[in-house]
């Protein structure tokens, strides 16, 4: 099926986010709409898919002119999305989420869960997703609850699928294995749309990029373009795609955790006596698989959940037993991993969102009034310095792309003075400028003799960042290593492998054949 947008305009009252956007996508194509936050690439196919309606332009299929008045007439059309943040039940079953909206019936119209099953295992072994019909969505992994999705799409007979932003949540492992499913999908004869803004994952599996800015499509490029051309062109400007975070001078360990140990709801050990401390002026960063106990650390850290045994220290004063608000008011900055559920409130403004843990405080509060100018002169401050995309400061948060939302949590922890910073995954979901701007704020906060410990199953981040790389596995640290260390060594150490083992697996050659076989174990 060919698909064509042809001269798409969507207006948000004075704003215009997609301004005469014109797309071809070619039958068995992967198409990579690549752009920055907020560039409009998500209300695009918001209007392909339904959900909005074009103020302008058409879209075509098979040359034939086409209008949805909602994501019903796209599914019947041919075209699934799946979107950033997924639209499944939790207490759903795989089978019933799959089924949701277009139930399959016995007779006198009872559902028929039989053939729900069937239909997700018959999709799951042709693309081998290995998926359980009868699977609790609450209890599937962020890659898998993806793969439901997908089926979800595909159970509709989709013949144009939309993935928007689908790496966004994603392990580095749970992305080579999308990319795997969505050349399957192209050999099928499927067309994919790629909405995304990382350029290695763009150049592994496009066959064309069309590039959006400010909601224009701004060039076309080809898998062959290098990294720096195809940001370059995304952003308007010259990027670094490595971060001169010049030589790191620390002072004196202010922060430390001693023996500290976490279990989860279930009684499992997610957390196991890890002890490490970070001096002033320090970048700490924790690398690791997804689901090795890093998320638990930092939320031990800042106090959302309650450690089992172990010190959390810092500049000499014990943390453990104080309040979430008690650590913030301490002087701790913290951005957590999941935004929509500890970072933001959806309904509140974005300018609201911008003192959520400072609002009871000068200068945003006189007393027990609220101190309306100010807060807002502070958040147009942020916009500003942030490049954060928007309509209005008034508007609610959850107006806002992922990107967005993310740069509105990092201006309010990066914009008062701070003792330590916290920072779970603080570049997920931004593009490569965002990226490059969110690295120099925390380099200038390490400048300003503040303790950073950043979080990233990113691991280019990590060596790109950090001053000291500590590894975790199984909810153990396998090693600190400092700046420098090969790439290959910290992956051997993300997949259990201790410390000196690695450096000397490294050293004499045999790193990569011993990486092969921990895949090949299905290590993490």
């Amino acid at each position: 099926m060919k698909l064509e947008l042809r001269g798409i305009t969507k207006r948000f009252g004075s704003l215009v986010a997609n301004d005469d956007i014109s797309v071809v996508v070619r039958p068995g194509e992967i198409h990579a709409l690549l752009g920055e936050n907020g560039a409009g690439k998500s209300t695009l196919m918001n209007v392909l898919y339904g959900l909005y309606a074009p103020d302008g332009g058409q879209i075509l299929i098979d040359d034939a002119p086409v209008s949805f008045d909602g994501p019903g007439d796209a599914v019947a059309a041919g075209i699934g999305m799946v979107h950033q943040h997924f639209m499944l039940v939790p207490v759903f079953t795989v089978a019933e989420s799959v089924a949701l909206g277009y139930e399959p019936t016995k007779a006198l119209g009872i559902l028929d869960l039989d053939a729900a099953r069937a239909r997700v295992r018959e999709i799951s072994e042709r693309f081998g997703f290995h998926i359980d019909p009868d699977a609790v969505i609450e209890d599937l992994p962020v890659g898998v609850q993806q793969r439901v999705e997908i089926i979800k799409a595909l159970s509709r007979d989709a013949e144009v699928l939309i993935l928007d932003e689908p790496t966004a949540v994603l392990t580095p492992q749970e992305t080579d294995e999308l990319i795997a499913i969505m050349k399957q999908l192209k050999a099928r004869g499927t067309s994919i749309v790629f909405i995304t803004h990382k350029l290695r994952e763009v150049r592994a599996v496009a066959d064309e990029i069309t590039v959006i800015r400010r909601g224009r499509v701004v060039g076309q490029a080809s898998p062959e373009s290098t990294e720096s051309e195809l940001a370059g062109l995304m952003v308007g400007r010259e990027v670094r795609l490595s971060t001169d975070k010049g030589h790191a001078e620390p002072g004196p360990e202010t922060f430390a955790v001693q023996n500290l140990t976490v279990v989860d709801k279930a009684g499992s050990t997610v957390v196991d006596d890890i002890s490490f401390g970070v001096r002033a002026g320090e970048i700490l960063c924790i690398a690791g698989v997804q689901g090795n106990g890093q998320t638990e650390l930092a939320q031990a850290i800042i106090g959302l959940v309650e450690p089992l045994a172990g010190s959390i220290v810092l500049e000499g004063a014990e943390l453990t037993g104080r309040t979430v608000k008690q650590r913030l008011d301490a002087g701790i900055g913290f951005v957590p991993e999941d935004r929509t559920e500890d970072g933001l409130v959806a309904s509140f403004s974005i300018r609201e969102n911008m003192i959520l843990d400072q609002y009871d405080r000068p200068p945003y509060a006189s007393g027990l009034a609220l101190r309306p100018t100010v807060i807002r002169d502070a958040a147009e401050a942020k916009v500003e310095e942030f490049d954060i995309r928007l309509t209005s400061i008034d508007d609610p948060i959850s107006t806002l792309s992922g990107g967005n939302q993310q740069k509105v949590v990092l201006s309010r922890e990066l914009g008062r003075p701070l003792r330590l910073f916290i920072a779970s995954q603080p570049t997920r979901g931004l593009d490569v400028g965002s990226v490059e701007f969110v690295h120099k704020r925390v380099i200038a906060e390490r400048g300003r003799g503040v303790p950073c410990i950043i979080v990233s199953t990113e691991l280019d981040e990590v060596l790109n960042l950090a001053d000291r790389i500590a590894v975790m596995y199984k909810g153990r640290i396998v090693g600190i290593v400092p700046a420098g260390t090969p790439r290959d060594a910290v992956g051997l150490m993300m997949a259990g492998v201790p410390e000196s083992e690695a450096l000397a697996r490294v050293a004499d050659g045999s790193a990569a054949t011993m990486i092969s076989e921990a895949a090949e174990e299905d290590l993490p």
